[in-house]
C-alpha cells in the first residue's frame, strides 16, 4: 500500500501550473497529464464511473459497502485541485526531505524559510522542501495524495463507508475551479475540499472576493507641446493608487481584516489600467473596499473636468462560504469529530483566500475545507509536513466512518 508521500512525489513531477492568460479550460494542457494519471490510478483502485471530461474534471465513485438501501446512505464528496500557482516556477521541482530541528531553514540556493512561532511545534517532523528555485506543489497535490491514499485504505480495510464521490478540478488557482462543476450530476449531500494548511486547521469561512479593473484615459500630445494639454494617464493612475490606504493592503493586514490588493498595472500616457483583488469577510467591509476605491478615483478624476475619463468595474468572484455553512452544521460537526479522532485539536480558521468550496457551497453543495500540512503556498519557500499530511489522510478515513453511520442530508424519495 502506498503512502501519501509516495503519491505526492509522483504528482509533483508534473508541471501543472495554470495560466491567467488563457481562456481555455483547462488553461494549460499539462493539467491533462495529471488528470489522465489520476484516472488510471482510480481505475486500478477499483473505483467506478471513472472519467475525465473535456474540461479536465476527473470524477469517480467509491460505492458504499453497507447493505442498507442506497437511498438511506449518504453521498460524500472529496475534492482537490490539480493545478498549481503560476506565481512561482513549477517545472523541474527538486524535493528534499529534512528532519526539522528548529530555526530558519536554508534551501540549496540560499533562500531562507524564516522560522515562525507556529513552526516550533514541527521540531522533529519530516518536512519536504524545494531547492529554492520552484514552488513545491503541496497546494494542492498534497490534497490529492491524501484523498487517493484514503480511498486505498478504505477499500483495503473494508471499514464502513458512505458512497464517496471524488472530483479533481482544474484551474482553481486562477479562480475557475468550479466554473464547469456540475453540482447536480455530482449528486452529493456534502463535500470536503482537501486544500488547507497546518494540521488540525479546518475552514468554514473564506474571504468574499471581488475583482476590480480600473482604466484611465488621458490626453496624449507631443511632450514638447504638452503644457496645459497633456493628461498623463499613468500619472493619474499612480495618484489614485497612492490615495489608497496602506493599512488596507495584504502586507499590512491579518486575521479578519479586509484588503485592497493592487494586482497588476500597465499603461502609458493615453491609457493606463490596474487590476485589484478586493477581499473581505463581511458585507460591510466588502462595501467599504469598493467605496474606498471609488472615492480615490473620484478625487483624482473630478478636477480633470471630463477631459480625461475613467472606467471602474467591480465583479464578484466568490462569496464567503460561511454565509451558507451556518445553515449546514452537520458536515462541520462530522469534520470536527474526524479531526479529534486522529488525535488533533480542531481549530476553525477563516481562510484569507478561497477554495473551490467557496463557489460550490454557494451553488448548493456544502463544502468546508480540510488541512493538508502544507505551508508557504505559491512561493519557493513552500514546504509540506509529512506527518500532518498523513493525519489529513487519516482524517478522511475517519470522515468516511462517521458518515457511514448517518442518514442522507437530502430527501431522495
Amino acid at each position: 500500500m502506498q503512502t501519501p508521500l509516495d503519491r505526492f512525489y509522483r504528482y509533483i513531477a508534473l508541471d501543472t501550473a495554470s495560466s491567467e492568460d488563457s481562456d481555455a479550460t483547462p488553461s494549460t494542457q499539462s493539467q491533462i497529464q495529471l488528470a489522465n494519471l489520476l484516472v488510471e490510478e482510480l481505475r486500478q483502485l477499483g473505483l467506478e464511473n471513472v472519467q475525465v471530461d473535456d474540461k479536465c474534471y476527473v470524477v469517480a465513485t467509491l460505492p458504499t459497502n453497507q447493505t442498507r438501501p442506497q437511498h438511506e446512505v449518504p453521498v460524500v464528496g472529496l475534492i482537490a485541485h490539480m493545478d498549481v500557482s503560476c506565481a512561482a516556477p513549477a517545472a523541474n521541482i527538486k524535493p528534499r526531505a529534512i528532519t526539522y530541528s528548529g530555526g530558519d531553514i536554508t534551501l540549496e540556493n540560499g533562500v531562507v524559510i524564516v522560522a515562525t512561532e507556529e513552526m516550533k511545534k514541527l521540531v522533529g517532523h519530516e518536512l519536504i522542501v524545494t531547492d529554492g528555485t520552484t514552488l513545491l506543489g503541496a497546494d494542492d497535490k498534497a490534497g490529492i495524495a491524501a484523498i487517493m491514499t484514503a480511498l486505498e485504505r478504505l477499500i483495503q480495510s473494508n471499514d464502513p463507508r458512505p458512497t464517496i464521490r471524488v472530483c479533481f478540478t482544474p484551474d482553481e488557482e486562477i479562480g475557475r475551479g468550479a466554473d464547469h462543476f456540475d453540482v447536480q450530476k455530482f449528486d452529493a449531500d456534502c463535500a470536503y475540499t482537501v486544500d488547507g494548511g497546518p494540521g488540525g486547521e479546518i475552514n468554514a469561512e473564506t474571504f468574499t472576493a471581488d475583482y476590480a479593473v480600473l482604466t484611465v484615459n488621458g490626453v496624449d500630445v507631443h511632450p514638447g507641446e504638452a503644457k496645459d494639454t497633456m493628461i498623463n494617464a499613468s500619472r493619474v493612475l499612480a495618484q489614485i493608487i497612492s490615495a489608497l490606504p496602506l493599512d488596507r493592503t495584504p502586507e499590512n493586514t491579518e486575521g479578519r481584516q479586509p484588503f485592497i490588493h493592487l494586482y497588476k498595472m500597465s499603461g502609458g500616457v493615453s491609457k493606463a489600467s490596474a487590476e485589484f483583488l478586493l477581499r473581505a469577510f463581511d458585507e460591510k467591509d466588502r462595501a467599504e473596499n469598493k467605496a474606498i476605491l471609488e472615492r480615490a478615483v473620484d478625487a483624482a478624476m473630478t478636477p480633470l473636468c471630463d477631459v480625461a475619463t475613467s472606467e471602474l468595474t467591480v465583479t464578484q468572484q466568490y462569496l464567503n462560504m460561511g454565509y451558507f455553512l451556518k445553515d449546514a452544521p452537520e458536515p462541520l460537526l462530522a469534520l470536527e469529530q474526524a479531526v479529534k479522532n486522529v488525535g488533533l485539536q480542531p481549530v476553525w480558521i477563516a481562510i484569507r483566500g478561497g477554495t473551490d468550496g467557496s463557489r460550490l457551497t454557494e451553488m448548493g453543495l456544502p463544502t468546508p475545507n480540510i488541512f493538508t500540512g502544507g505551508r508557504n503556498f505559491h512561493s519557493v519557500m513552500e514546504f509540506l509536513d509529512v506527518q500532518e499530511n498523513e493525519l489529513a489522510t487519516q482524517t478522511l478515513v475517519e470522515l468516511a466512518k462517521i458518515w457511514a453511520t448517518k442518514k442522507p442530508l437530502r430527501n431522495k424519495d
